[in-house]
């Protein structure tokens, strides 16, 4: 009998898509890794024991890290399909444990995860910074001359990508995957040639080798990790861009393709050096013969360009996850793609980042010195992973506690490893990722903190549903023809803006609908899940629209949605009610300290307006305000 292997044209197509957006990140780790752990700083002699000793943590590193750790454990625990830190944050949070455990845990629980999605914003600003100014430092190898050129080049480089990216990358992308081929090929072809000339080299996977490593070197030896962990940027991405293509063509396309590439490549670099001291100026460009060094450096350049943009991406999608989950104000998010429904472009968060970079390469000159600054970021992310990860794991899986312990206890123990060597880095650069964090903490969590308080203030003064009824049986106001639309974010109350609507206007519309949009901690609703329908009586509906973090409210669409349940509505005979507070800092017995109220006050006021957020027609809104004090 023959049989005939069947091509699965969409899991090929969905692994080349993993090539081009999941691994640019970690793909152009060579570029630097290898080279930093040799840095001056450490202290770590460049002789072949203690190269095949750095090459043995690198392997284990992407084999634990990576390999076990990320793609083989972490992502299992996914929210409905979709990964990411918020999105295991949204998960946890869920769990019954955590729900029945009160609110210190969750607010513990939050707090991390919160510096978690702050720490990643320091890791997209940095990736790009570091990923384009080593491939294009590959200039100073080619001619001493073209050196004064590398800030520049570099510069334009990334100002460009910026630019392009209120075009959106539909078109782009799909060359992404071709490349990042060709890329990863070549690194395994460089790789290889190397290994040829010095085949002992490949003894360093044997794991003794880097305990020898670290008994000959001790406290040098621990401090390498700073560098040594330079090779696992890009984990998160491999969970976060989870719901893009799914695990299976993540996973093949890392165990197939990407692993093997990055070890021989590593490996091959190790043989240089063994044969080469003298190449530790930069063993990646040292690699090949003199005629392969320019295409290189513009192949590594465009492989930088897409490493850059799958951080920038990702960013973005952060951005919106933390804006529907509260933990960000609404800022304006613009879909450059008709068709996938994650390809968005942030204005503000770009140019913001833009600026961020552009500083950082003019402040840190040198990839080099840019490595100092990425491990906080990186590790630290990793470990808040690894924290929320485990409290999920139990709860989805079921695992006795200490088989779980063990597991979890191994990630931790590496990944702190990695956090104590980053420390020693934090005066040389690693205090820009923390005060980035920091900033973006204290933003994220004054903003879900004064909505709460703002929440508070407002229920004193909401009345029951039945209080409107009995209003309308007992003292029916005047009605007029129309529909009048109350956004209120309260399930049970009263908007404040129909209340003094009626103590102002006197009136009542013929039909009354309260519209609440729900964002729920999972990534999508299904649609006949989406809208839920209250006849309250008297021609009073109160309408709830539920989405998930990952999609975006369209009010419109929803009250289409609602010919289902026999409602219809003309939208020139609709007018939408919104309230617009002001709110007035509280000096006697402040909720939270004066200066956050204050933070909070100008972040709300900076805020995109609801009728744009939720693409209302600005010509049927009518703003009613009122004086709130905090």
């Amino acid at each position: 009998m023959n049989f005939r292997p069947t091509l699965n044209r969409n899991l090929l197509k969905s692994t080349l898509g993993a090539l081009g957006i999941v691994y640019g990140d970690i793909g152009t780790s060579p570029l630097y890794a290898l080279r930093e752990c040799f840095h001056s700083s450490y202290g770590i002699a460049l002789q072949p024991a203690n190269i095949l000793g750095i090459l043995s943590l690198l392997f284990w590193s992407l084999m634990i890290v990576i390999s076990l750790k990320y793609v083989t454990f972490i992502m299992r625990v996914d929210n409905r399909g979709e990964g990411g830190i918020l999105a295991l944050l949204a998960l946890t949070l869920r769990e019954k444990g955590v729900i029945a455990s009160g609110y210190r845990k969750r607010w513990w629980l939050i707090t991390m995860g919160i510096f978690g999605a702050a720490l990643f914003y320091g890791d997209g600003m940095i990736t790009p910074a570091i990923s384009v100014l080593s491939a294009v430092e590959g200039l100073n190898i080619a001619s001493p001359l073209l050196e004064a050129y590398t800030i520049p080049l570099t510069i334009a480089i990334v100002s460009g990508l910026f630019l392009i990216q209120q075009k959106g990358t539909e078109q782009v992308g799909a060359l992404f995957g071709p490349i990042m081929v060709i890329w990863f090929s070549v690194l395994a072809l460089m790789g290889i040639w190397n290994i040829a000339q010095q085949p002992n080299v490949l003894q360093a996977i044997n794991p003794l080798y880097a305990v020898h490593f670290f008994i000959f070197n001790q406290w040098h030896g621990f401090l390498v990790l700073a560098a040594v962990m330079l090779v696992v940027t890009g984990g998160e991405a491999l969970y976060a861009d989870m719901g893009h293509f799914g695990r299976r063509p993540i996973r093949l396309a890392w165990f197939y393709f990407v692993l093997p590439a990055l070890l021989l490549n590593y490996f091959g670099q190790g043989a240089l050096l063994i044969h080469h001291p003298e190449a530790l100026e930069n063993p990646f460009y040292h690699m090949i013969p003199s005629w392969g060094l320019y295409p290189l450096i513009l192949l590594a350049t465009v492989a930088t360009i897409i490493a850059s943009q799958a951080v920038i991406s990702g960013t973005f999608s952060l951005t919106r996850q933390a804006i529907q989950l509260g933990y960000c104000p609404r800022l304006e998010i613009i879909h450059t793609s008709a068709d996938e429904i994650g390809q968005i472009y942030i204005p503000w968060i770009n140019w913001v980042l833009l600026i961020a970079i552009i500083g950082l390469i003019l402040g840190f000159q040198s990839s080099s010195n840019l490595a100092a600054a990425y491990g906080i970021a990186v590790t630290g992310t990793m470990l808040i992973t690894t924290i929320l990860a485990f409290i999920a794991l139990r709860s989805l899986w079921g695992w006795h506690r200490l088989i779980a312990s063990g597991m979890i206890i191994l990630f931790l123990s590496i990944d702190l490893a990695f956090l104590g060597a980053n420390t020693s880095k934090i005066v040389a650069g690693g205090w820009f990722p923390l005060l980035i964090a920091l900033l973006l903490f204290t933003l994220m969590s004054t903003w879900k903190r004064g909505r709460e308080i703002l929440s508070e203030r407002i229920s004193p003064d909401l009345h029951p549903t039945e209080f409107l009824i009995s209003m309308i049986t007992n003292y029916p106001p005047l009605r007029v023809p129309g529909t009048a639309i109350f956004m209120t974010s309260n399930l049970d109350g009263i908007p404040t803006a129909l209340l003094h609507n009626l103590k102002h206007n006197k009136v009542l519309h013929e039909r009354i609908v309260f519209l609440t949009i729900l964002t729920e901690e999972v990534p999508w609703i299904a649609e006949n899940e989406r809208l839920s329908v209250q006849d309250l009586g008297y021609n009073v509906y109160r309408l709830i629209g539920r989405y998930g973090f990952i999609e975006d409210p369209q009010v419109i669409k929803l009250l289409e949605q609602a010919k289902e349940f026999e409602l219809e509505f003309d939208l020139m005979e609709t007018t939408f009610f919104l309230a617009q507070e002001t709110l007035i800092p509280s000096k006697k017995h402040p909720a939270m300290a004066l200066w956050r109220e204050k933070l909070f006050i100008g972040m709300l006021r900076n805020a995109r307006s609801a009728t744009d957020f939720f693409k209302i027609p600005s010509n049927r809104v009518i703003e009613i305000g009122s004086q709130i004090n905090l």
